[in-house]
């Protein structure tokens, strides 16, 4: 071989090794940190949903209308008081900073312009104002969960809305125990096992919170599971389901069994495990780097609010949850190529020590933020 075609063969495999190595390097330099839980990596994060909630609480403050609301208002101040409750539970000397944003953040996510999506749903049925009635009402197990965590931290946390918080975990325990396919609906005739997952992970914190037992419901949640709302060729969760016949109204799919597995975390170990045991089925590697592909083999389908897009068969939303469960599971190879993915196209920008993710807004930084601090059950 000759010297120019020896050192041309030597510079291909170099660019080779540069292509192959140094942009998963680079992508994932963080990973061992957020997994490890070092503070200072969290806080950067933290720092920038403190600084939206304060925004949205000026505005909320103005005269103006164009208020942050709805669903999407709904998730973000969920997932920002989660994200926060779960630093500060793992780091108690951030606990007096985080925890009045924390209530405040399960606060609003408790405001009736959070959940019109669902009382015009139900055909204008206010989920507080029909406790007594038989109807499902799931989606209100976000802002549960939320307040339960702030109730967790908040031993001053305002004593009105604690009622009703408590009213409303009442009736998830009476919905859930009467329900003999263990689902309870989000909308009329629809059932989400997803959101069922956040029902039980509500009560469980709710039992944390206030020393009540919560136990039965629990176990009747967690015994069919397995049976009913998972695709046991995949293992994933059922998308979508009928409340009362448990029949599937959707494919197995990635999103909801990596949001699920988070919530089960808080709920049920075994449950979460078994969740999280799924997603390596749905992996599509390439250079170091992971995503989850959004449907079960043999399904196909477009991607949704749920979903995020889906590109290539990957989404966006799958990829992200599953961060929660490699977390919390301790699974660090599977952990890394993922938040290598997620680093990758979420563009993060740190300034004046706060951290953002460009692409994802508040929501996707809101989301992140819980995900990548995920295992709340430990640090409980």
């Amino acid at each position: 071989m000759s010297r120019t075609r020896l050192g041309q063969t030597i510079a291909l495999i170099g660019a080779l090794a540069i292509v192959r190595l140094v942009p998963a390097w680079w992508c994932g330099r963080e990973a061992r940190a957020w997994m490890d839980g070092d503070g200072a990596t969290q806080a950067a994060l933290c720092e920038e949903l403190i600084a939206f909630e304060q925004r949205d609480d000026a505005q909320r403050r103005g005269k103006s209308r164009n208020r942050f609301a709805g669903e999407w208002a709904l998730v973000t101040h969920q997932m920002v008081a989660l994200g926060l409750a779960q630093v500060a539970l793992a780091h108690p000397e951030l606990r007096d900073r985080y925890r009045p944003v924390i209530t405040r953040a399960a606060e609003k996510s408790f405001l009736p312009e959070m959940r019109d999506f669902g009382t015009e749903a139900w055909h204008g049925e206010d989920v507080l104002d029909s406790l007594a009635g038989p109807h499902g009402h799931a989606y209100m197990a976000y802002p549960a969960l939320a307040v339960g965590m702030a109730r967790l931290l908040d031993p001053a946390f305002p004593a009105a809305l604690a009622r009703r918080h408590d009213a409303l975990i009442d009736t998830f325990e009476r919905r859930l125990l009467a329900s003999p396919t263990r689902l309870i609906e989000t909308y009329p005739k629809e059932a989400y096992p997803t959101d069922v997952a956040a029902v039980a992970a509500a009560i469980a914190v709710h039992a944390r919170a206030t020393g009540r037992r919560h136990d039965a419901v629990l176990r009747h949640w967690a015994s069919l599971v397995r049976a009913v709302q998972i695709d046991a060729t995949s293992g994933l969760v059922i998308q979508r389901m009928g409340a009362r016949d448990g029949r599937p109204h959707d494919a197995p799919r990635g999103s909801g069994t990596g949001l699920a597995a988070y919530f089960a975390g808080f709920a049920d170990r075994a449950v979460a495990d078994f969740l999280t045991d799924g997603l390596p089925q749905q992996r599509a590697s390439f250079l170091g780097f992971t995503a989850i592909r959004e449907y079960a083999p043999g399904h196909h389908g477009h991607g949704d609010v749920d979903s995020g897009p889906v590109v290539l068969g990957v989404s966006v939303s799958a990829t992200g949850f599953a961060l929660a469960s490699a977390r919390a599971t301790g699974r660090f190879d599977g952990f890394r190529s993922l938040f290598r993915t997620t680093n990758l196209f979420g563009l993060p920008v740190e300034v004046g020590g706060r951290k953002r993710f460009v692409t994802g807004g508040p929501i996707g930084n809101a989301l992140l933020l819980a995900l990548l601090t995920s295992g709340p059950e430990r640090a409980a």
